[in-house]
Parts: structure tokens; C-alpha cells; sequence
């Protein structure tokens, strides 16, 4: 059995943009990694970095039937777009059995205290393939690579190791 990590993410390019990194990184490392998409869009992108995809409503609809991930990254602005989102990390959060992890600005005053800063530094060859997904998802645009992703975790003994406390 294979560790599972559950994207949700507003489009394609917020998910490229913001976790694209990591993702790629959890793939080469061995981890099922889907993408869960609000939006009906060309995927080409996050299957440059390895992921699958899925409908989110199709898997909000069927989450108790679906094996559970160890972790899920969810983009913190999906709170105010569907309840159900946030529901399922506030219930993750309190069982505790599934790392969550957040990106974006504003997160929920009752998640706040929940979940700390970290980082995943990006391997050579993350960077290379974000790029090229950048560069797909944008039509050709350009935008630079940092060297790391910044999220907001729940449990910072990550299954992995691979997100650390920010400084």
C-alpha cells in the first residue's frame, strides 16, 4: 500500500502555482498523489508533475467511500466556496489521523490555533517540473521558481518529513 496525499484546489494553476513542488516531490517519492479541482480545465499541467486528477464534487460526494489520504493539502480561499471542505479538514483535524496542510493568506480563525507554518523545500528536479507546469498552465508565461513552498500544517511530524517549521 501506497502513502495517498489529496490535493484540493480551486484550478489548475493554484495548485501548480503554490504546491506544484511538493507535489512532484511526494510523486518521485513514491506517494499517490490526485488532485481534487473545482474548475473544469486542461490537467496537462499537474500531470506534468505526476499527479492524477479528480472532480472535487464527485469526490466530496463520495469522500466516505474513498480510501482516506495520510495527507491533505487544501487551499485555504475553497473555505468560503464550500463548506463541505472545510467541515472535512476541521473533522481530520480533530481525529488526527490525517496530516493537513493549508496554503494561502486567510485561514479560518477556529483552524488558526490548529496549524503552524512549514516549508518544503523544493528538489532540482521539483523546480525543473513546477517550471515546466508553470509554463503549461500559463501559456507560456513566465515566473520564477523559488526554491521553497510555504504551507500551514496540522501535524508537523509529517508522514514524510519532507515539510519542516518554518523560521
Amino acid at each position: 500500500m501506497r502513502y495517498r496525499l489529496d490535493v484540493v484546489a480551486p484550478t489548475v494553476l493554484d495548485a501548480v502555482r503554490c504546491a506544484g513542488g511538493w507535489i512532484y516531490d511526494r510523486v518521485m517519492a513514491g506517494w499517490d498523489v490526485t488532485v481534487l479541482l473545482g474548475s473544469d480545465e486542461d490537467v496537462r499541467p499537474l500531470q506534468i508533475l505526476g499527479a492524477q486528477t479528480l472532480d472535487l464534487e464527485s469526490a466530496l460526494a463520495a469522500w466516505e467511500e474513498r480510501p482516506h489520504p495520510q495527507t491533505v493539502a487544501v487551499a485555504a480561499d475553497l473555505f468560503d466556496r464550500d463548506p463541505r471542505v472545510l467541515a472535512h479538514v476541521r473533522n481530520a483535524l480533530d481525529q488526527g489521523a490525517t496530516e493537513v496542510t493549508l496554503w494561502g493568506e486567510r485561514v479560518p480563525d477556529d483552524l488558526d490555533s490548529s496549524v503552524d507554518s512549514a516549508q518544503h523545500h523544493l528538489s532540482a528536479a521539483a523546480r525543473a517540473f513546477k517550471a515546466l507546469a508553470l509554463d503549461a498552465a500559463q501559456d507560456h508565461g513566465t515566473e520564477a521558481v523559488g526554491r521553497t513552498e510555504s504551507f500551514r500544517c496540522g501535524m508537523l511530524a509529517s508522514v514524510a518529513a519532507d515539510l519542516v517549521p518554518a523560521s
